[in-house]
């Protein structure tokens, strides 16, 4: 993997740049879609290339646990298993572990946890993830870590900073491949100073590029970009750096803003599935009422192919009737809406007009823009703090 930043903004930290993949390259920032167990629920990879993306998210939690990492390296491996040509980041399945495992025990020297799915009992290293990762065969792999829902007490997410430290040392020593990058993962909840301590030890170990982690769990978003303007500064300008598991539109020009270069979310699918669309002047829940006679596609400003052929009318009543088709054709205008937003967020930076852009955003919107700078985080508590 190559990264190299094209252009920066006057203005602001934000930057275009290139990274180059075996399987291609993708301008950032980007949004990667997510396709938890290979697709991104009803949507064939040939969409995914036509709407523009050209990286993806896999996780590896779930293929894990099926149909099994071995089946797939078996098979040749993500690409070749999931018809995807593009290239693939995977998660090390951290966030799954604890978010969704149950009865799941921490200790330095991994992660016991009860499957989801029929509740057998599986144990899983850093060394572990790594050989996972590496079975997988993705692009991009990260590496262990220990994710803390918030609001956590203090002692609780230092000693989840202090054990990333440790598994991301141990996934850099067990790593054999060398064709794929590793990310480690920035931890420290809403600590300031743990979050700069979890960015140093991680530059210092060394990986080819950074994510910051454990972010919109439970803290609100003032506190997400506040952290975010203490976390990317002591990230090397060199590496890709990548927010986890952020996707809301705003998130992502105020992550960008910020010099965030990958982000992935299930918001464009979920929020598809459930008949939420967004638009260039806000979001359209095409449940309601209102539009069973509307003739209107979702956005007259849209270029997506659900826009140029589709009324209101008709997805309402796709969507009532809980009709497949509702889910895919909504999907696909959410993700269309993320790539063009994406793009115009790089030729806004390129162009040097970021900032009036954002404000823009916010106002053909209706929202309140944040006001959040560095100075604003010594006025945050440490998460659960006294």
């Amino acid at each position: 993997m190559e990264f190299s930043v094209q252009q920066l903004d006057r203005e602001a930290s934000a930057r275009v740049g290139k990274l180059t993949t075996a399987h291609g390259e993708i301008d950032t920032p980007a949004f990667m879609p997510v396709g938890t167990l290979g697709p991104v629920k009803g949507i064939d990879p040939a969409d995914l290339e036509q709407l523009g993306f050209r990286l993806m998210l896999n996780n590896a939690y779930h293929l894990y646990l099926r149909p099994g990492y071995k089946i797939i390296a078996e098979m040749g491996g993500l690409h070749r298993f999931t018809g995807w040509p593009g290239a693939i980041l995977t998660d090390s399945g951290g966030f799954q572990i604890f978010s969704l495992a149950k009865l799941c025990t921490v200790t330095d020297e991994g992660v016991s946890f009860q499957s989801h799915l029929d509740g057998s009992t599986h144990f899983i290293t850093p060394e572990t993830a790594v050989e996972i990762e590496e079975a997988l065969g993705a692009d991009i792999i990260m590496a262990f870590d220990h994710c803390v829902a918030l609001p956590a007490q203090s002692d609780v997410v230092r000693d989840a900073v202090r054990r990333t430290t440790l598994w991301a040392q141990r996934c850099q020593a067990r790593r054999r491949r060398t064709d794929q990058a590793l990310f480690g993962i920035v931890q420290g909840g809403l600590d300031r100073d743990l979050r700069v301590t979890s960015a140093r030890d991680l530059v210092g170990i060394g990986f080819d590029g950074y994510a910051i982690g454990g972010l919109s769990v439970g803290e609100s978003k003032t506190e997400m970009y506040a952290m975010l303007d203490v976390t990317v500064p002591e990230l090397p300008a060199s590496k890709p750096r990548y927010l986890m598991g952020v996707g809301m539109p705003e998130d992502l020009i105020e992550g960008a803003a910020r010099g965030i270069d990958l982000f992935d979310c299930v918001v464009p699918s979920r929020h598809g599935r459930t008949g939420s669309l967004f638009t260039s002047f806000g979001r359209v829940v095409i449940k309601q009422a209102q539009y069973a006679r509307d003739e209107r596609p979702i956005d007259p400003a849209c270029g997506c192919p659900v826009c140029a052929r589709y009324s209101r009318a008709y997805l309402h009543h796709l969507f009532q009737m809980k009709e497949m088709l509702s889910s895919r054709l909504n999907t696909i205008h959410n993700l269309w809406y993320f790539a063009d937003l994406m793009g115009q967020v790089r030729e806004a930076i390129a162009q040097g007009t970021l900032r009036s852009f954002r404000d823009d955003f916010y106002q053909s919107r209706d929202l309140a823009a944040p006001d959040v700078s560095v100075a604003d985080v010594n006025e945050l508590r440490s998460a659960g703090g006294d």
